[in-house]
């Protein structure tokens, strides 16, 4: 229960973790309280590493799945705001924001936000382009849908995220194999995977676009554009994004068709991060989360264009007369921005890195991060969950920034990753 003396404003997260600790302090920041609410009785595998700090909080609440109850504790602190610090949060807080009367989504499409087949289906019925897809629950029918698709399929979870359990099919029968793996699988959020979603592989460029709404109303916040390798047994693994300036020409249909995206889903309030592939035939959707971007995105836009999602949307639910003047407004890239990361061929244990020193010596260094370090298991990167290094360059020159990404990718590779075993053997030498 709140202090007697409390007087700030509450502002509800729910499922904040380290990975959404930017936007708790954003809020704390402007004057508001955080009231903490975990959507799950245990922290899910993947923010086992690095849950939150519980001193950014005035209050924990873990639901237990009796949704009166929270409401009821959630409630006595009279919030302003529920927002939802993750993926895992989104269908909590819409309930939350629902059954308060607060400024949210509504439950109605809720599942359609989280789960990746229904998403599609709802972006298909209202017009837009849609990737063609099969629920699978099934390896026979799999394989005949592959056969009559022809050509790549993606085969993933249907509520996972950050690229974990994605794979890359040519053939029916790796496509039955993907599933199977699946099947009795846990997805990064340590809940077991219902089937898996089969989806048609989408040609072209794919761009990570940030927005933030209000009453319906949505703003374009930053536009990353991807580059992407094939390593590790993955055809299409991310290794590094750039920060493009909105007056970029791919920028205006990606706009138009994520706005859409954005209706067809029922977001009307908050943040979302949109997955966007610009194919031969235009924008099409690979998937959208009803939340602020992870891996450090928001911090990255703030160092390249002066703000990003954080600011808009602590202004969507607290100022929104100070949103509505706003939206719509341009960004303007003033110093070119790149988030890498360094693809690890390697499993062990870690002893060095080999090169760090002179990624620190790039003229558009900016900052260096180690998810991995030394004395820790090192994996083979595969998904977004695995990048050992993670890099960010800065620069008011393009062709500068551009040269030294390049440059990380000439310095990475095997070389780069010493093992224990290999010092062990290098001393016994």
């Amino acid at each position: 229960m709140p202090a007697e003396n409390e007087d700030r404003s509450h502002v509800v997260v729910v499922d904040a973790y380290a990975a959404s600790r930017s936007l708790v302090l954003e809020f704390r920041n402007r004057g508001f309280s955080c009231v903490r609410v975990q959507s799950t009785r245990e922290v899910p595998f993947v923010y086992r590493s690095a849950p939150y700090d519980p001193g950014d909080f005035v209050a924990d609440i873990v639901h237990d799945g009796d949704a009166a109850a929270t409401v009821a504790a959630v409630a006595e602190y009279r919030p302003i705001a529920v927002v939802a610090g993750g993926e895992i949060g989104v269908e909590l807080a819409d309930l939350l924001a629902e059954r308060l009367g607060l400024p949210g989504n509504g439950t109605a499409l809720s599942a359609a936000r989280r789960d990746k087949y229904l998403m599609i289906e709802a972006v298909r019925a209202a017009g837009l382009r849609a990737a063609r897809q099969l629920r699978v629950t099934d390896a026979a029918e799999l394989a005949a849908w592959h056969r009559g698709l022809g050509g790549r399929v993606v085969v993933k979870p249907p509520r996972s995220a950050a690229s974990q359990g994605v794979f890359f099919c040519d053939a029916p029968e790796e496509s039955v194999a993907a599933f199977r793996a699946l099947a009795g699988a846990d997805d990064v959020f340590s809940r077991p995977n219902d089937g898996a979603v089969a989806q048609e592989y989408l040609p072209g460029t794919e761009y990570m676009v940030n927005t933030v709404s209000r009453d319906g109303r949505h703003h374009l916040c930053d536009v990353w554009r991807t580059s992407r390798i094939s390593a590790n047994g993955v055809v299409d693994l991310c290794d590094a994004l750039a920060l493009i300036d909105s007056a970029d020409p791919v920028v205006a249909p990606l706009e138009e068709y994520a706005f859409g995206v954005l209706d067809a889903l029922g977001i009307r309030h908050g943040p979302a991060h949109l997955e966007i592939r610009m194919t031969p035939e235009g924008p099409c959707l690979v998937e959208v989360g009803a939340r602020i971007a992870g891996g450090g995105i928001p911090a990255c836009a703030t160092l390249g264009i002066g703000e990003s999602q954080l600011e808009w949307t602590v202004d969507a639910y607290t100022r929104p007369e100070r949103f509505h003047a706003r939206a719509g407004s341009r960004y303007a890239v003033r110093r070119h921005c790149v988030i890498v990361g360094m693809v690890s061929p390697v499993e062990g244990v870690l002893a060095e890195y080999r090169g760090i020193e002179e990624i620190k010596a790039l003229e558009s260094f900016h900052d260096l991060v180690t998810p991995v370090r030394p004395g820790e298991r090192i994996r083979r990167t595969v998904d977004d969950l695995g990048y050992p290094v993670i890099v960010t360059l800065l620069h008011e020159l393009e062709e500068v920034v551009q040269r030294d990404l390049n440059t990380i990718r000439h310095l990475d590779g095997a070389a780069f990753y010493v093992l224990e075993e290999e010092h062990a053997e290098e001393d016994a030498a």
